[in-house]
């Protein structure tokens, strides 16, 4: 049976349209380019490259033909200037809005830094896409939002005290979103990920994703630290669902799954410790074999003890089906860790 996400593929492909996706020399950014430019679409990019690289701009130039790669013009420039934002929403059909500061413990200690890129930012593209009639605007909103709300699964409509300063700014993008709809008639979606991992998520640096950092210290022998006891859950979600979640949001008519809030997700719950010894086993299918005991540590300040979506939602109203688990979505990714993150956790 053919998914609403291969038939807006299809269609894609047999009638291109022209993207801005902010952020795109960044984990997800760079995902949505190179799918994008797969499906021979028009992409503009816009990043100033202060949590994006380069190399992974790189890595998606060897992945496509260079005739895509002809499709993609870089601008850099600065989602907090609004005149870049201007610039990079003319002509544009759709924008994928994945620029951000992120990270709960850099908010904790960057509050300004961080209200200044997800809030400013945030409004800066808001203005320019409205002004540029975009067809519409897709942002990555996060479950951060949910707070110290404890239910599981997590629903949309359902949210607790913030958390951190990044829940804060995540939760203002998306009253600035409704505002704007009910202001000045602008269509938008949020999509709230969940834990999103895959090729050319970085394991440097203190404000790491465990998965990376994880199969990073294991390539390297490196020690494994946990915060907590362990059994601190998340839902893991592989990097292409995300990918599926933005086109469908963009490319979306219908007026019922227009101006919401999505989860993006698979819908699981996985423990830390859990995690753990995924990694070992896929890593071992590669001859790379961890014996080392993990070190476990404080609870981290700003961090929720589980978190699991109710994907139902957007399932529903955008045909969204999550086409990779953990499991699958690390044996996918392994190979990617085995080659790129050698060496690079010191």
């Amino acid at each position: 049976m053919t998914t609403a996400y291969q038939q807006q593929c299809e269609q894609l492909k047999q009638q291109p349209k022209t993207w801005l996706i902010t952020g795109v020399a960044g984990f997800i950014g760079s995902n949505l380019l190179e799918k994008l430019l797969k499906l021979n679409q028009n992409v503009v990019g816009l990043d100033n490259f202060s949590t994006g690289f380069q190399h992974n701009l790189d890595q998606v130039q060897r992945a496509v033909t260079s005739t895509q790669w002809q499709r993609f013009s870089l601008i850099q420039g600065d989602i907090c200037c609004l005149a870049d934002c201007e610039h990079a929403c003319r002509d544009i059909d759709y924008v994928l809005h994945q620029a951000a500061l992120g990270s709960v413990p850099r908010s904790i200690e960057q509050p300004i830094a961080t209200n200044s890129t997800n809030i400013d930012g945030f409004l800066n593209m808001l203005v320019a896409a409205k002004n540029a009639q975009v067809k519409n605007f897709v942002y990555a909103a996060s479950s951060s939002t949910y707070g110290d709300h404890t239910a599981l699964p997590k629903q949309e409509d359902i949210i607790g005290q913030p958390l951190s300063p990044y829940a804060v700014t995540k939760y203002v993008n998306e009253l600035y979103a409704s505002v704007f709809k009910r202001s000045y008639d602008f269509n938008s979606i949020g999509l709230r990920y969940f834990n999103i991992f895959g090729p050319r998520q970085t394991p440097e640096g203190a404000y790491a994703a465990v998965i990376p950092q994880w199969t990073a210290a294991m390539i390297a022998q490196k020690n494994v630290f946990i915060n907590g006891d362990g059994h601190t859950s998340r839902d893991f979600n592989f990097v292409d669902n995300a990918v599926q979640a933005n086109i469908l949001a963009a490319c979306s008519t219908d007026v019922n799954a227009l101006n919401q809030i999505y989860n993006v997700a698979v819908g699981g719950r996985t423990t830390l410790n859990e995690l753990v010894e995924l990694l070992k086993e896929n890593l071992a299918k590669h001859a790379v074999n961890y014996t080392q005991a993990v070190i476990y540590r404080d609870f981290r300040a700003g961090d929720v003890k589980h978190s699991q979506a109710d994907i139902s939602k957007i399932e529903q109203r955008l045909g969204y089906v999550a086409e990779f688990n953990l499991a699958q979505g690390i044996e996918r990714a392994m190979p990617w860790y085995i080659s790129h993150l050698q060496g690079q956790l010191s």
